[in-house]
């Protein structure tokens, strides 16, 4: 088996892609392989994993959580989605900065971003069903978002009229507000 991993411009995010066997039956693929992973310098620490199901123009996110710390490798198993990551560490080169890229059960592609970086994405297709693998286990009392629509940050989402959003996500604060509370304290960059 085989990964490939690509760093993207911004420290520590990463795609990744496997190696895929296809036939007229189907095809095979191994999600995780942790001896394969720790090679390629990749978290094999997953302690929950997670799935969900949204509709067309459904925007989740920029979510993130401190305590536990929670790094995700997101993919897509059903539709595809415009999954995004944004650099929220104090004193990261790449705070605030973005990336985003469509990722579908089609390319089976993953994106790996640790602690330190908020989520989310937008469903393309009809729906959409993305799993999350994440390295600390939920808690709703250390965890939070960033405005979808930040225009500090300027996500370039692709384009959907009236996107379905959660109250949550609809009142999340900007990056600059959040950089002003304490809790931004938790993650710092580290080169």
């Amino acid at each position: 088996m085989d990964v490939k991993v690509t760093r993207t411009d911004i420290p520590d995010l990463l795609v990744i892609s496997h190696q895929v066997f296809e036939d007229e039956r189907g095809f095979f693929m191994e999600v995780f392989r942790k001896d394969l992973f720790e090679e390629q310098g990749l978290p094999t620490n997953f302690v929950q994993c997670n799935h969900s199901r949204s509709s067309r123009g459904v925007i989740r996110g920029l979510h993130f959580q401190w305590e536990p710390p929670m790094g995700k490798m997101m993919r897509v198993i059903h539709g595809t989605a415009f999954l995004v990551a944004v650099d929220i560490r104090k004193n990261s080169p790449t705070l605030g900065k973005w990336w985003g890229e469509e990722i579908s059960a089609k390319n089976k592609k993953q994106i790996w971003a640790p602690a330190g970086f908020a989520r989310g994405f937008c469903v393309l297709s009809d729906f959409a069903e993305i799993q999350y693998f994440c390295t600390g286990v939920y808690n709703p009392s250390a965890e939070s978002g960033i405005l979808w629509n930040d225009p500090e940050i300027g996500v370039q989402w692709p384009a959907v009229e009236n996107p379905n959003l959660s109250v949550k996500d609809k009142e999340a604060q900007t990056l600059s507000e959040w950089l002003q509370t304490e809790t931004s304290e938790h993650f710092q960059y580290k080169p």
